[in-house]
């Protein structure tokens, strides 16, 4: 099963995003930064999965 592009960068930020959310209760300027991160991978993940969805895998 192949996955469709972009799909994995939206879900590592997903999961970056929860982790530096967590973190937010330890060290509030790591915390933010990593859900930052998290966030601009998913924005970037969703934009391919736009670009490349025409239709076909």
């Amino acid at each position: 099963m192949l996955a469709r592009e972009g799909m994995i960068p939206a879900v590592l930020g997903t999961a970056v995003t929860a982790t530096g959310l967590a973190l937010r209760g330890v060290n509030p300027a790591l915390g933010w930064g990593i859900a930052g991160f998290g966030l601009a991978h998913i924005v970037l993940g969703a934009i391919d999965l736009i670009e490349h969805s025409n239709g076909t895998d």
